[in-house]
């Protein structure tokens, strides 16, 4: 018999702070072509001396993966589960430097070590001595949902009970001037909203988000995770039928999504994506999300956090909607979220 997966904790730490009840109505819209995020005290989960040597992207994992360990209430997770897009770049700039600086000699193995993708979930699993299944998915932009799919196919079979699952991904200097190069970021000095956007390029961060989910359902419980698909090409004239064939595979009818959480970004070629969907939807409330975190290749998983509290309290600051409609109940909640038009994902949720 399958299993229900429940989202019993979250943590995040993101350009707005770090995960709380107030984060999303005090979150402030972002509008510079980069924004790194805010770093909380770590002292207290990471001595001073491991602090040093951290990168930011496993400081900012350990973190927010205890962060929804604890409301989740668990101690010891049966898996973790991480996703990345580009893995641990300053610790991977800084090994090639010294490669370059050292004429390929006498290189110190820490910054190796410590670039490689699945760096963000190891030390999550050393901190806790965690040795439970630990598995890290480099999927571009579908990083998070792969994480996500995996973690609940293994709830589903009854493989595991309690799983932390997540995703990390930082800013580094050389690597963002290169993605500005080829116009993925904004040119320096733009200041664009998401949503007055006019140009290509996104406004860039960094972050990561892990969730607490269980086979349990808890007092505190955000929302059920019902199903996650993902599918590298799909076009304009296509994305109504793969967003219909997910929902009659779940046995849910269009008129039953009571809110859409879309991936928007500023980028004015690939939002036209969005665009598209949306006049299939549109009495539905639609949310967004990226113009409070901004877009790195795990960003999604922020969306997922978002669609959680939604179901969880019912409602959303006014902020956070793309386009706001009457409606008082909220049941399934779908999320879709792409990037240059390829890795498309899809997540239902339905309110517990």
């Amino acid at each position: 018999m399958k299993k229900t997966a429940y989202i019993n904790g979250i943590g995040a730490v993101t350009a707005q702070g770090v995960w709380s009840e107030r984060l999303l109505a005090d979150a402030t819209e972002l509008q510079q072509s980069i924004a790194p995020v805010q770093h909380p005290s770590y002292k207290e989960m990471i001595s001073p001396a491991m602090v040093r040597r951290m990168s930011n992207g496993i400081k900012m994992g350990i973190y927010a993966s205890q962060q929804a360990l604890d409301e989740a209430e668990i101690a010891m997770p049966d898996a973790i589960v991480a996703g990345t897009g580009l893995g641990c770049l300053e610790d991977s700039e800084k090994f090639l430097r010294n490669v370059l600086d050292n004429d390929e000699q006498f290189l110190t193995p820490t910054a190796f070590i410590q670039s490689t993708h699945n760096t963000v979930a190891s030390q999550i699993a050393l901190r806790l001595q965690c040795k439970a299944y630990n598995f890290t998915y480099v999927h571009r932009s579908v990083s998070f949902e792969s994480a996500l799919l995996d973690a609940l196919l293994q709830l589903q079979s009854g493989k595991a009970t309690h799983i932390l699952a997540g995703a990390s991904d930082e800013i580094s200097d050389h690597t963002y001037s290169l993605l500005q190069q080829i116009g993925y970021i904004k040119q320096d000095g733009i200041q664009e909203s998401v949503k007055n956007s006019t140009s290509v390029g996104v406004n860039y961060s960094e972050g990561a988000v892990f969730f607490g989910l269980s086979t349990n359902k808890m007092a505190h419980t955000y929302a059920e995770i019902v199903d996650v698909r993902i599918q590298n090409d799909v076009n304009q004239v296509q994305l109504k039928d793969f967003v219909a064939l997910f929902l009659q595979e779940n046995n849910v009818a269009i008129e039953e999504v009571d809110a859409l959480i879309l991936g928007i970004n500023g980028d004015i070629e690939s939002d036209q994506y969005y665009t598209h969907l949306l006049a299939d939807f549109d009495a539905v409330p639609t949310v967004y999300y990226k113009h409070l975190i901004g877009q790195f290749d795990s960003s999604s998983a922020f969306g997922l956090a978002v669609a959680s509290q939604l179901l969880k309290h019912q409602e959303l600051p006014k902020q956070l909607f793309w386009q706001e409609q009457e409606r008082k109940n909220f049941r399934y909640v779908l999320l879709y979220n792409q990037f240059k038009g390829k890795d498309h994902s899809l997540v239902l949720l339905r309110a517990c």
